[in-house]
């Protein structure tokens, strides 16, 4: 496993990390705990070192099982997870996920503290502010996050689908580790101004949905469908109206991995990592073998010429339909 660095303070993860909401939310049939535990502890087998969940996943359920699974290794990974939502006060979408932000700085001090009881460990790696707060001020967030790392309870912080000018507020009172949002051949928004910020700033950056929620890695065609459970069936981009324009990312990233006799999934992933050395993506999954198949991205690399043809072949292709229902859409920052 190759290893990349996040931040200007140093903190190195595996190049490709383990997101792992999909073991408890959005993405059924869901794995028995203990398939999930074994598979969680073969990915730091593997050399996985970035495991990343939050307090939304389940919600609850998600650190708890990352807990169970990672507590013999603690002091060989780096666990990220995420605040930002009022479960006892607030209100879910139609797929039982939270929709009510808060942000408060005594709410996320009583956050962390569940936290930190589900996940067995008496300090966070890397802990975001989930979605941005419009009736807390950014620097007050800011201001709580560098309590709490001088406390020791967290070792840097971060914040996910915020946009530039939230990260630059945030980052001039206390440094952030990374910045977590959408980024994949699928959808490229952070490009234009995110990703220069991140640079200029010295951020890290990791995409989440890197493989598209599956879409770039070979698993759906223009006529596949999802059940009401399944997340993918409230996102416009996979009705079926729209699935049918946008399967043509797929066969275009299966193309490129027919010519380099690899999968598609590597393909996307090894894209992403070369967009940046501070960038590190964290696919899911519920399979050793897809597992095998995400890590052996680290060693696909893309000459200049054809990372030029990659992009001039995804800029001819039209994306259609929103990322996320009308009620999630809101919560983005970008």
């Amino acid at each position: 496993m190759k290893y990349r660095t996040l931040g200007k303070h140093g903190l190195e993860v595996s190049a490709i990390g383990y997101g792992c909401m999909g073991l408890t939310q959005s993405y059924p049939p869901y794995l028995p705990e203990e398939e999930s535990i074994s598979l969680i502890r073969k990915a730091v087998d593997m050399g996985v070192t970035f495991f990343d969940t939050a307090e939304a996943y389940g919600p609850f359920s998600n650190e708890s099982l990352l807990g169970k699974a990672l507590r013999t290794f603690r002091d060989k990974v780096v666990i990220a997870t995420k605040f930002g939502f009022d479960f006892e006060h607030g209100q879910n979408d139609a797929h039982n996920r939270p929709v009510t932000l808060s942000s408060r700085p005594a709410h996320i001090r009583k956050a962390l503290e569940g936290s930190l009881q589900r996940l067995r460990t008496d300090y966070i790696d890397l802990y975001y502010q989930h979605r941005v707060d419009p009736d807390t001020p950014i620097e007050a967030v800011a201001d709580t996050m560098a309590d709490l790392i001088k406390e020791g309870k967290i070792r840097g912080w971060g914040l996910s689908e915020a946009s530039t000018q939230t990260v630059r507020r945030a980052h001039a009172v206390c440094p952030l580790t990374a910045v977590q949002s959408e980024y994949s051949m699928w959808y490229r928004a952070p490009e234009k101004e995110l990703l220069p910020a991140l640079d200029e700033l010295g951020i890290g950056f990791v995409p989440f949905s890197p493989l598209g929620k599956g879409m770039l890695a070979g698993r759906f065609n223009k006529d596949s469908t999802f059940g009401p459970d399944d997340f993918r069936s409230a996102i416009p981009r996979f009705s079926p109206q729209n699935l049918k324009q946008n399967v043509k990312i797929a066969e275009l990233v299966q193309n490129m991995a027919d010519k380099r006799h690899t999968t598609p999934a590597r393909i996307a992933l090894a894209w992403l990592l070369a967009q940046g050395s501070n960038i590190v993506p964290i696919p899911g999954t519920k399979t050793v073998a897809r597992l095998e198949e995400n890590l052996g991205a680290a060693d696909l690399a893309f000459s200049p010429d054809e990372l030029e043809d990659i992009r001039r072949h995804l800029n001819q292709i039209a994306i259609v339909g929103a990322r996320y229902p009308k009620e999630q859409e809101m919560l983005t920052g970008l």
